[in-house]
Parts: structure tokens; C-alpha cells; sequence
């Protein structure tokens, strides 16, 4: 397989010399739609990215099954796409996609977490990477740990390369990152499936990402979902919190910084923020970043970032007691093992238990009105000023 080259043409470009902004919103399931087109003007989006270029929105899958605050929620994904069809973007133009992981499956989650409808109706391509080329490209010797952990190279997928992006995170903890966001989501896109083999380094990792997307894309931009948010031992078996704000940035992390605050972290205290804004690859913190829209002083959830019982397991076996396993049973073929437990584990005997009781009450309040009702019942309508002739 070739190596790419890398594009001088988008490399080195200077980010925020001023500091950053994000934008913030309240926001309810009536007004969620609207308020994500406002989101969209108060950050911006038109200046950052060009509406006429291809434009990549990196969807969010956390898992398969749909569970509150994993995923791309359905009304982030339509939210997303009626600002940007009313600020000028071209439908043809615009490719929804997303990538698989060992316990992960792109076309059966846009299912399972109402994205197909949404797009179908819209008329909006989703592509999952896993059907697309993949490449070795060249990001030269400046990464922390990638060119360590992939020493045969590192392969992305070739429609990736000269595009803008578009993030779609939602708020939530990570107990591998202490949070996640708009940069994790790149680690969802830019690594193949075995990118677990990074969790070891998971911050170094983080900031790689950044370093290479500053390479790959002309420009990147989130606009984050955190109506309903994730607590606790995230990204999977999380307890619902309903936060009902929306969150924009040309700045992945600022973006991550002020949703880090919002949870009640201190974002320089988070190493990949930390060691991001040290190295320039945007403002990680607060007192550099414009928040535009709502007044967010004061505002702090009280999260904490904890570990499930498969993370747990997973750090003993890279940094813990069991390190002396760790290859093993997770870089030979016995690692087969991990995928399975983990399925066994979050599928079979956390979701039908724990799991569908916190959906269950999710599903009372209005944001599961929305779903059910909108989204699982098909009912979704384009305004008339926004369908394709």
C-alpha cells in the first residue's frame, strides 16, 4: 500500500490567534430544532467552514444500541443539518459517516439511534468507513505515540484527506479520558479498529489526533449535544442527566474545555486539554475562550468521570497488575477475548438490566417524548423551504 504525501497546501495554517469562541445555548424539545440553527449563526459556522466545499460530519456511535447521551442524538443530527442547508450548504455536498470498533456496527447503529430516517429525509449520504478506502499517510515525526503504536504506518480513510469536518459529540464522561468530546470523536474516525491498541496512551493519543487533523482537513468544527448528558462511567454505562444545552466551536478544544467545566472539571487539570493548549492546537483555558449565547458562569453538573468494569479491566491489563499479560491477551489472536467480554458484559447482562431501567425513565421525560414520537415513529418532515427540487 502507498503512502500519501502530505498536503503543503493546509499544513501549518495558524489557529485562533485571539483566543477562541464557543457558543452556548439553552435550549427544550420544542425549540430544539430552531435553536440548533441559531447555535449554528452565533458560532458562526459559514466564516469557519466553506459552504461549498465537501464537508465530512463525523457522526458519534458510541454503541450500537441506543442509550441517552452515548451517541449523536437524533435532533443533534437534524438540528445540524437544517443550519447548515439555511446557511448555504449543498446536500450533495455534505457526507455523514462513521467507523466501526470491536464492539461497534456503523449501519446497524444508524438505525438503532434514528440517524437513517433523519438522513434519508434530508437526503443526506451516510457512508461507514468501513466501505471506503483506507491509506497509509505520512504525519511526519511530530506525533507523541501513533508512529510508536503503528510502527508499519498509519491508515486513514481516503475520503478524510482535503475535506472540512464536522463533529457531533455528545456531553459525557470517558473513563479511559476523564471526559469526551469534539477531539475524541476524531479517534472514532482517523484510527482502524484496532485504535484500542492507543487507550494505553490515551491523552498523548488525543493530542496526535489534533496534530492530525490539523494536516488532514482545511477546517473542523463541533457542535456538541448536551440536552441529555452522560455521568459517571462513560461512554457506555452512564446515568442520563438532562443538562438541555447545545454546544458550537470552530475550536475542538475549547469546545471540550467549556463542556469539561460545565461538568465540573477543571479542563487544564485534563492532560490531553492541557498538553493541547500548551502545544497550540487550541484553547483549553476558560479565560481565554469567548463563550457567545448563554451566560454559563456558575454553571457546574458536578460530574464524575468513573470507570466501568471492562475499562477497569482493560487499564489493570496495559498499566495495572496485569500488565505482564497484556500482550497476550490483547495483541495476539487470544485477543478475541476482549471484544467478547466486553458484548457479554454491556449487552447481555448491563443493558437489560440496569441499562433499559435508566431508559426507561429517560423515556419519560420530554427529550424521550421527542425521540419516541419524532424520531422511532418516523415522522420526521423537511420545511418545505429546505427540500431538494
Amino acid at each position: 500500500m502507498t503512502t500519501e504525501a502530505r498536503p503543503q497546501y493546509i499544513l501549518n495554517r495558524p489557529r485562533h490567534p485571539g483566543g477562541a469562541k464557543v457558543a452556548v445555548l439553552s435550549t427544550t424539545p420544542e425549540s430544539v430544532l430552531d435553536d440548533y440553527e441559531r447555535l449554528l449563526d452565533l458560532a458562526e459556522v459559514s466564516s469557519n467552514l466553506d459552504p461549498g466545499e465537501e464537508t465530512l460530519l463525523k457522526l458519534n456511535l458510541s454503541w450500537t444500541k441506543y442509550f441517552p447521551a452515548c451517541s449523536s442524538e437524533p435532533w443533534q443530527v437534524e438540528g445540524l443539518l437544517r443550519g447548515l442547508l439555511r446557511s448555504g450548504f449543498d446536500r450533495q455536498r455534505l457526507l455523514a459517516v462513521e467507523n466501526k470498533t470491536v464492539v461497534t456496527n456503523p449501519r446497524k447503529g444508524a438505525e438503532l439511534n434514528s440517524w437513517m430516517p433523519i438522513l434519508n429525509a434530508y437526503e443526506v449520504r451516510f457512508q461507514p468507513l468501513t466501505e471506503v478506502e483506507w491509506t497509509r499517510y505520512d504525519f511526519g515525526d511530530e506525533l507523541l505515540r501513533l508512529n510508536e503504536i503503528f510502527p508499519e504506518g498509519i491508515e486513514i480513510p481516503q475520503p478524510y484527506i482535503g475535506k472540512q469536518i464536522i463533529h457531533l459529540p455528545t456531553m459525557k464522561t470517558h473513563g479511559h479520558s476523564v471526559m469526551t468530546g469534539a477531539v475524541k470523536n476524531a479517534f472514532g474516525g482517523l484510527l482502524k479498529e484496532v485504535r484500542h491498541y492507543a487507550h494505553k496512551y490515551i491523552h498523548e493519543v488525543l493530542v496526535d489526533l489534533l496534530l492530525m487533523e490539523r494536516q488532514l482537513h482545511p477546517a473542523t468544527f463541533a457542535v456538541m449535544d448536551g440536552t441529555v448528558c452522560g455521568d459517571g462511567a462513560g461512554p457506555r454505562t452512564m446515568v442520563p442527566y438532562l443538562g438541555n444545552r447545545i454546544l458550537a466551536s470552530s475550536d475542538s478544544v475549547a469546545i471540550d474545555a467549556i463542556s469539561a467545566r460545565m461538568m465540573g472539571f477543571d479542563p487544564m487539570e485534563i492532560p490531553f486539554l492541557r498538553m493541547a493548549h500548551e502545544r497550540g492546537l487550541g484553547i483549553a483555558d476558560p479565560k481565554d475562550i469567548e463563550i457567545v449565547g448563554e451566560d454559563i458562569e456558575g454553571v457546574s453538573y458536578g460530574f464524575t468521570s468513573k470507570r466501568s468494569f471492562v475499562i477497569w479491566g482493560d487499564q489493570m491489563l496495559r498499566l495495572g497488575f496485569l500488565r505482564s499479560l497484556e500482550h497476550l491477551l490483547l495483541h495476539s489472536p487470544l485477543m478475541v477475548w476482549a471484544p467478547f467480554a466486553s458484548n457479554v458484559y454491556h449487552d447481555w447482562m448491563w443493558y437489560p438490566t440496569i441499562g433499559r431501567h435508566r431508559i426507561r425513565s429517560f423515556d419519560r421525560t420530554e427529550w424521550g417524548g421527542l425521540r419516541h414520537d419524532r424520531y422511532m415513529s418516523g415522522r420526521v418532515s423537511v420545511p418545505e423551504t429546505l427540500r431538494s427540487n
